[in-house]
C-alpha cells in the first residue's frame, strides 16, 4: 500500500535526506519519496504503519519535522491493519465459538459449564496443533518472553504437550478439579511474561500460534491468557 503525507519543517535537500532515511528505518516501509517543494512524502509499506510511529522516528531525527495525513483515513487504515494482523486469531476464536455453540444448540439446552469446557478443549487442541507444526520455532519464540522458559528452555517444549493434554482432558471431562487447577496455574504463569513484554513495549513475536503466523505480542495475547484463567477459575468455583 502507498500513502501520501504532509511534512513540515523541511528547509533544504539535507532535510529531505534526513526525513527519508528516518522513515526508511521503520519496519514494513519499503520505499519513501520526499519533496521539500511540496512538503510531502509518498510512503510505500507492506502493511499500514501508524502516524504516531512515523512521527516518533522523525522527532528522534529532529523535533522540527511534523507529519500529518494527506488523502486517506488514518483510523480506517489502522482498523483494517489491525484486522489483517490478527485475522488468524480472530478466525480461530470465531470458529471455536460457533462450533461449541452449535454443540449446545444440538443438545436442545444451553449448559454454560459444558460450553466452557468444550470451548477450552477447542482452544488448547487448536493452539497446541499450530505449535506442533514447528515445535522448535515455537520454543525459540517462547523463550524470549516466558518467565520459566527463559531459565529452563525445556519448559518451552513441555508447554506444548501440556496444552495438548489439557485440551484432551477438557474434551473427555477428565477430573475437572485437577484439569481446571492445572489450567489456572499454567496460564497464570504464562501471562506474567506476556504482561512484562507488552508493558515494556518489546517488539517480539507472540508464540500463541507457534511460528506459523507472525503475530506481534500485544493486548490480544493478554486477552487470550486471561480468558483461559477466568474460565478455569469460574469452573473451579462452581465445582468446589
Amino acid at each position: 500500500m502507498t500513502h501520501e503525507y504532509q511534512i513540515t519543517g523541511m528547509t533544504c535537500s539535507s532535510c529531505e535526506a534526513k526525513v527519508k532515511s528516518a522513515l526508511l528505518t521503520v519496519a514494513n516501509i519499503t520505499n519513501v519519496e520526499v519533496s521539500k517543494e511540496t512538503n510531502s512524502a509518498v510512503i510505500s509499506m507492506d502493511k499500514h504503519v501508524s502516524l504516531s510511529e512515523l512521527q516518533k522516528v522523525l522527532t528522534e531525527k529532529d523535533s522540527k519535522y511534523q507529519i500529518s495525513v494527506k488523502g486517506h483515513n488514518e483510523l480506517a487504515e489502522q482498523t483494517k491493519s489491525w484486522f489483517e494482523t490478527y485475522k488468524s486469531v480472530l478466525l480461530i476464536f470465531g470458529f471455536i465459538t460457533v462450533v461449541t455453540i452449535l454443540i449446545q444448540w444440538q443438545s436442545g439446552t444451553f449448559h454454560f459449564m459444558e460450553w466452557m469446557r468444550h470451548f477450552m478443549a477447542g482452544f488448547f487442541l487448536v493452539f497446541s496443533f499450530f505449535k506442533l507444526l514447528n515445535l522448535k520455532g515455537f520454543a525459540e519464540s517462547y523463550i524470549m518472553y516466558d518467565v520459566i522458559a527463559r531459565k529452563l528452555p525445556a519448559w518451552a517444549y513441555a508447554y506444548v504437550f501440556i496444552e495438548l493434554a489439557l485440551g484432551i482432558a477438557f474434551l473427555i471431562d477428565f477430573n475437572p478439579i485437577i484439569t481446571n487447577s492445572t489450567t489456572f496455574v499454567v496460564m497464570t504463569v504464562s501471562i506474567i511474561g506476556v504482561l512484562q513484554s507488552v508493558l515494556n513495549k518489546k517488539r517480539i513475536q507472540c508464540a500463541c500460534l507457534g511460528a506459523v503466523f507472525n503475530l506481534p505480542m500485544s493486548t490480544i495475547t493478554i486477552i487470550e491468557d486471561a480468558l483461559m484463567i477466568a474460565m478455569s477459575a469460574y469452573m473451579l468455583l462452581q465445582l468446589l
